[in-house]
């Protein structure tokens, strides 16, 4: 087993990074990929960059260069449920849609990608429950949910959009990354989750002040959770 571990932004790696045992540095595509050992376990931990073609690049490096067995993006998202989700808690996914994929015009539901049968790309269901599992023991004290995640190359501030997310899709948190993540996933026969603490509420008041205050926070928790994840696999 080797697993790789994505973020999008040093805060939601950096922990993780400063943990690893017998850790070595290689550049491929431009980007930094740390492997060594967490724990007892063979991982390599990167910084994708934000969006989703960023996030695919470095989950196809991950598959076919490292030889990962296992993908797993940790990070932050956005709220898109408030009554259920508040900021800290924690979504863990069944699945990930593009939310922002729409060639609606050419007679396709909204997200599904031409070629494609199915909308979501479904996650792994150990992966999942040993995530909610390490929250549980990790933070007790936040609420986590296994739901959808959906992703796409904006970042959602708007009730409008949050609206027609939740109504399209019924994804439970939005971010940029974790459906390039599972696409590439899917594509390299590779079982994948995506574990994501929750830092901001779109549609709501203070939205700008709300991310920055709490970005790391929830980052770190994400992380810490990771952490112990990986050492139940």
């Amino acid at each position: 087993m080797r697993i790789g571990i994505i973020g999008a932004m040093d805060v939601e790696v950096d922990h993780l990074k400063a943990e690893l045992a017998d850790a070595r540095a290689e550049r491929v595509a431009g980007t930094e990929f740390v492997a060594g050992r967490l724990g007892e376990k063979d991982v390599v931990v990167v910084k994708c960059g934000v969006g989703k073609v960023n996030a695919g690049i470095c989950a196809q490096v991950l598959a076919d260069r490292f030889g990962c067995t296992h993908l797993i993006n940790t990070g932050i998202a956005g709220s898109l449920d408030a009554s259920r989700l508040d900021i800290g808690d924690l979504v863990v996914s069944t699945d990930c849609v593009e939310h922002d994929f729409e060639v609606e015009e050419l007679g396709y539901e909204p997200g599904l990608i031409p070629g494609r049968d199915r909308v979501e790309f479904v996650a792994d269901d150990a992966l999942r429950e040993a995530a909610l599992s390490a929250a549980a023991a990790v933070a007790p004290e936040v609420r986590a949910l296994a739901g959808r995640v959906a992703s796409g190359d904006q970042f959602v501030c708007r009730e409008q959009t949050r609206r027609r997310i939740v109504e399209q899709f019924g994804a439970l948190c939005c971010e940029m990354e974790g459906a390039a993540i599972a696409q590439a996933a899917e594509a390299n026969g590779v079982p994948f989750v995506v574990v994501r603490a929750i830092s901001d509420k779109p549609g709501t008041e203070g939205q700008a002040v709300d991310y920055a205050t709490f970005e790391r926070v929830s980052a770190e928790r994400c992380a810490r959770i990771v952490e112990r994840m990986v050492a139940e696999l």
